[in-house]
């Protein structure tokens, strides 16, 4: 059986590092190097997919709590997806705005 302390530690774990890792970019920074994390975010899915496959198995004689499980998981996969997706369409935005307007 597969320990949920241990799932829940290790989410724990990952948003306090991530947290620290953000807060401590400068602001003039931040935009620029935006771009270059919304590859790393992918890996969020990953994890996301990876977590859910994972307490999946575990869960699997487990009757009701396999059922909320999918719907955490699916969740996390969803949320992660819009994360990813939403960071592309802002750098495409934030991009546009270099671009020189063309005279008519």
């Amino acid at each position: 059986m597969i320990n949920p302390i241990i799932l829940v530690s290790v989410f724990i774990a990952c948003t306090i590092a991530g947290y620290f890792i953000i807060k401590n970019v400068p602001s003039l920074l931040h935009t620029p190097l935006m771009s270059g994390m919304n590859a790393l975010s992918g890996v969020t899915i990953v994890g996301a997919i990876t977590a859910t496959g994972y307490a999946l198995v575990g869960t699997q004689n487990a009757g009701g709590l396999c059922v909320l499980t999918q719907i955490i998981g699916c969740l996390a996969i969803v949320l992660a997806a819009i994360n990813v997706f939403g960071g592309f369409g802002i750098t495409h935005r934030m991009l546009q705005m270099f671009n020189k307007k063309k005279k008519n």
